[in-house]
């Protein structure tokens, strides 16, 4: 059974895509060499539609140390205040549209 978790008021709460195990020249890098996280996709906004600037599905970054760390079905997720999201990640694609 999967858990639902809505944040309050400006909080986000963030999936963490996991870092790349592989450098793009083809060396392993292990779990103990490996930098904190600093991306995620956005999976539910709280209620403070004033405070918050991003939507269900938008790709995030974020600072190294902040958040609440939880575990949703054996998934690492962040809860953050809004305004502590760094830029929104847009592909090469997107960002041409956006514009």
């Amino acid at each position: 059974m999967s858990d639902q978790v809505q944040p309050l008021g400006s909080r986000v709460l963030i999936r963490v895509m996991p870092e790349e195990n592989v450098t793009k020249s083809g060396l392993y890098v292990p779990d103990t060499a490996k930098e904190k996280p600093q991306r995620g996709e956005v999976v539910a906004v709280g209620d403070d539609t004033e405070t918050i600037k991003v939507a269900v599905g938008d790709r995030v970054l974020f600072p190294k140390y902040t958040g609440t760390e939880i575990r949703i079905d054996a998934a690492d997720h962040l809860i953050i205040d809004s305004t502590e999201l760094l830029a929104i990640v847009r592909e090469a694609g997107e960002a041409a549209a956006a514009a």
